[in-house]
């Protein structure tokens, strides 16, 4: 039982020429004036564009990403935050908090994402890790989860205070995945304006210029930039179905960046469905017919070259014998589906068994037991 393939069933469409992401990319008619930069769809993670993408770098105020989603995954967000006069007294970019000043952490996290407060990124980092070093930690915990593996922070905001902050553009579009998931964060993102009502009221505008006037498809993001990093900028965009994450890193024209890629990414690629979720109607075997689903619907972004030169193959494991049928329990999940470019699996969905129902019968010596359990006047009733 424990080998897998007894059944293959293999839907292969009309196989024809189809260009590398590499190829597709040169045929932009545009450049890219950072020195790294990423371009990826949401949903599956699919690399669109790539230039040096998982090269460590510096990577300036866009760490508060990580920053803001460890604030709102705390659960802390309507707790009252009271700054401290270590928060009040970090360099760069503010918030102008005050030593003693008693805030939200919900405002806290809408200050570090709108105006890039380095402050409020201190006030946060003590508030939800304890302190700031225990905070950099849970940055770290947080990043080696979700599988940043060029990334180290070692502050919540991004300034040049280590040499050994950084990150990719790669790690950083994950990160922003995983961020995008999260619906407070996307509300906080993609707000233009805010008000912060406490003992101070302020009023902050966002500073990602992308969302509040330059591309009318952004949905937020955030920038970046300190002296030695230049300009950072992660964004994000949706044009009907198609939601895509872009970073670029030390890019002097980060704005026309995001917007070519964004471009280019709409026009070159439809989000198709390739499976529904439910059961799978193409299975003709009879002990897996009608009795085997996919547990969600896979959705993936292809030019149409790609879309005439797609394969599927559907993988379970070998069915039981006619003799083995009443007493086999298949394992979970009972097999999968994979999907196919030129012989690359470009994603594949686990493939769950739904057992029939089927009315239970009593053997010989069950009903005996039962029988002489009732002649003798066994019960089980306490």
């Amino acid at each position: 039982m424990g080998k897998k393939l007894g059944l293959i069933l293999i839907t292969a469409l009309l196989m024809i020429p189809m260009l590398p992401m590499n190829t597709l990319a040169e045929q932009r008619n545009f450049s890219v004036s950072a020195q790294a930069a990423v371009l990826i769809e949401q949903e599956s993670g699919r690399v669109l564009y790539g230039k040096n993408e998982h090269t460590p770098l510096r990577i300036a105020s866009i760490t508060k990403i990580m920053t803001a989603i460890l604030a709102i995954e705390s659960g802390k967000m309507d707790e009252t935050v009271t700054v401290t006069t270590r928060a009040e007294g970090t360099e760069g970019s503010s918030i102008y908090l005050r030593a003693g000043e008693k805030i939200k952490l919900k405002d806290l996290v809408y200050g570090l994402m709108l105006r890039s407060g380095n402050d409020s990124a201190v006030a946060i980092a003590e508030h939800v890790g304890g302190s700031l070093e225990g905070f950099v930690y849970m940055m770290n915990e947080k990043a080696e989860q979700i599988g940043m593996v060029n990334t180290m922070f070692q502050n919540p905001h991004g300034l040049d205070d280590h040499e050994d902050h950084f990150s990719s553009a790669y790690d950083m579009a994950i990160l922003t995945q995983h961020a995008m998931d999260n619906e407070m964060y996307r509300e906080i993102a993609s707000t233009k304006s805010y008000r912060s009502e406490g003992e101070q009221i302020r009023v902050w505008q966002n500073k990602n210029r992308l969302l509040t006037e330059l591309y009318r498809y952004s949905t937020g993001g955030k920038t970046g930039y300190t002296k030695r990093a230049k300009r950072t900028l992660v964004s994000t965009a949706t044009k009907e179905d198609e939601n895509l994450i872009a970073v670029t890193l030390n890019a002097p024209s980060d704005w026309h960046d995001h917007m070519n890629l964004f471009n280019w990414a709409f026009d070159t690629y439809d989000v198709e469905l390739l499976l529904e979720q439910g059961m799978i109607k193409d299975i003709e075997d009879e002990f897996y017919k009608d009795q085997v689903y996919a547990p969600y619907s896979f959705h993936y972004p292809l030019t149409q070259s790609e879309q005439g030169g797609l394969s599927k193959e559907i993988t379970l494991y070998k069915p039981p014998t006619d003799e083995r049928k009443v007493e086999y329990i298949p394992p979970q999940p009972v097999g999968k589906i994979e999907w196919f470019i030129n012989n690359e699996v470009i994603g594949q969905v686990p493939l769950l068994y739904d057992p029939p129902e089927i009315e239970e019968k009593q053997g010989f010596w069950s009903r005996f037991l039962d029988l002489f359990s009732f002649t003798i006047g066994v019960s089980n009733v306490d």
